[in-house]
């Protein structure tokens, strides 16, 4: 049985996310914005879908998903084969990743590449670089180093790559850091770093979800080249609702397919897990009962979801944003986009968790007020960024670049701690209203507008989810200035860490 109070955390969690943008909508719809009464109602019933759901899936990734990560790391650390850990974890890495749902919803929304081909793929890239992750940990390779490495190997393939990729790449490595590959990979990289026996094991056993971001830009990035002349046209179908009745008949006729792709996705997770557990793992029945009670409410999150997503939510976001654009308001995008990026933002529990952490780090010297607010302005600046670019075609790279650039710059000047919370704590910032009302927001204003979706819409996810890497670690640098400058006897040095330690985010209480 669910425990109620875990369950209304979950239900409080999925509201905040959620309510901001849904409150913001409605008042544009009612009072600025006409569009249908229909696709109103829709995206209405979309969001009360999209909550239940986004509570039942999280509830059922903790119990699942987490514990499975667990056992199987415990499992293998036991076995002590090396080539049987990179196997499974090339294997676990793709599996896990075929069910994200952000993933899910990219993948849908993409007009050039075939959707298997580009799930396909961007889990092969997550499971390569889960056995990168993985040797990592074995040898106690520096993360800072990794880093450097292959985010040069992603910028040098850039200048080879076809334009229309760029974009749809980096927001690839933004979506499958998500709440159903995380808790796994964190579990998994903890369980496998228990084989050495020196004291920065542990250390080596995060900046798993740093590498992993890394693998869908690089296996994107080469997908295109299978993919020449990339279109600008949306593949967005907008269901049309002529009363309330077409409207209910429309959810219930979608929800079969939706049943079926993620039972699709869902099925190797479960198969692997039935494999695992008959050929090594042999848990008592009650936490085997557990768990699958824990991947039946993933089911049936993702599946209301999904559908609360694609016949309602994403609609409305996308038909709203062109609408914008045809009343003569496509300069209003930029605010409006701002307010709604301070509101995601504000409104995540992770990001209230990385606050906290950050306050206790610096022994109250950086606030979670302060931690806060920075990172509000910074995700708000990328939200208007990325309508900007719809708005003008300004290229991606004149953005990434100079941001990598300079977080990349700042591991070498801040304290290993701060780049570690930065880096793995990218995906925090690009949670699942970006990438199911935002993105759709921008495509649609983009298709009025006569741009490039592929080169003009896409890219915002990534430029989301680069912020909090350069924010966390210029907050890094202003409490190193801040102890430099301190006197008090009272003052203490920050606490020396590994350079590979990395705070985890995703685990709300």
């Amino acid at each position: 049985m669910i425990r109620k109070n875990v369950l209304y955390e979950k239900l409080k969690e999925a509201v905040d996310s959620v309510l901001p943008i849904a409150l913001i909508v409605s008042v544009l719809c009612f009072f600025f914005v006409p569009v249908e009464s229909g696709l109103l109602l829709a995206f209405l019933v979309g969001t009360a879908m999209i909550i239940v759901g986004m509570a039942l899936f999280t509830l059922g990734s903790e119990q699942s998903m987490s514990q499975i990560g667990i056992l199987i790391g415990a499992r293998l650390t036991k076995s002590r084969n090396i080539w049987l850990i990179l196997l499974l974890s090339f294997i676990m890495g793709v599996v896990i990743t075929v069910a994200e749902p952000d993933l899910q919803v990219l993948a849908t929304n993409v007009p050039a590449i075939d959707r298997t081909a580009l799930i396909f793929t961007v889990s092969v890239g997550v499971g390569l670089f889960l056995m990168v992750s993985m040797v990592r940990i074995l040898l106690g390779i520096p993360l800072r180093w990794l880093l450097l490495v292959f985010y040069g190997a992603v910028f040098a393939l850039t200048a080879l790559s076809d334009p229309g990729f760029l974009s749809v790449s980096f927001d690839s490595g933004g979506v499958t850091t998500g709440p159903m590959t995380v808790p796994f990979v964190m579990a998994l990289g903890v369980g496998v770093a228990s084989i050495r026996s020196d004291e920065k094991a542990k250390d080596d056993s995060f900046g798993l979800v740093a590498l992993c971001s890394i693998g869908p830009i690089l296996a994107v990035l080469l997908l295109g080249f299978l993919y020449p002349g990339s279109t600008g046209s949306s593949s967005m179908v907008i269901a049309q609702f002529e009363d309330s009745t077409s409207l209910g008949w429309g959810y219930l006729e979608a929800l079969p397919e939706y049943m079926m792709e993620v039972a699709s996705a869902l099925a190797p997770i479960f198969v692997f897990f039935i494999l695992f557990q008959f050929a090594a793992l042999r848990l008592p029945m009650p936490q085997l009962a557990r768990i699958m009670v824990g991947i039946v409410y993933t089911y049936v999150g993702l599946v209301l979801f999904l559908t609360g997503v694609n016949v309602g939510f994403s609609s409305l976001g996308y038909v709203l944003g062109g609408e914008m654009v045809a009343q003569g308001m496509g300069m209003l995008l930029v605010p409006l986009a701002v307010l709604m990026g301070w509101f995601i933002i504000n409104a995540e529990p992770a990001v209230h968790v990385l606050n906290k952490q950050v306050e206790d780090l610096t022994s109250g010297a950086i606030s979670a007020r302060a931690m806060g607010l920075s990172l509000c302005i910074a995700v708000a600046t990328a939200n208007g960024l990325a309508m900007l670019r719809v708005l003008t075609g300004l290229p991606i790279l004149w953005i990434l670049i100079p941001g990598y650039l300079i977080a990349l710059a700042l591991t070498f000047v801040v304290p290993p701690i701060f780049t570690a919370i930065a880096f793995d704590s990218g995906g925090v910032a690009s949670g699942p209203m970006t990438a199911t009302f935002m993105l759709p927001f921008a495509m649609g204003a983009c298709n009025v507008l006569g741009g490039n979706i592929m080169t003009d819409a896409f890219g915002l996810v990534a430029l989301v989810a680069m912020m909090p890497l350069i924010t966390v670690q210029v907050m890094g640098a202003i409490y190193v200035i801040k102890l430099r400058r301190s006197v008090a006897p009272a003052a203490q040095p920050l606490p020396v860490y590994g350079d590979d330690e990395i705070i985890e985010l995703w685990e709300v209480a």
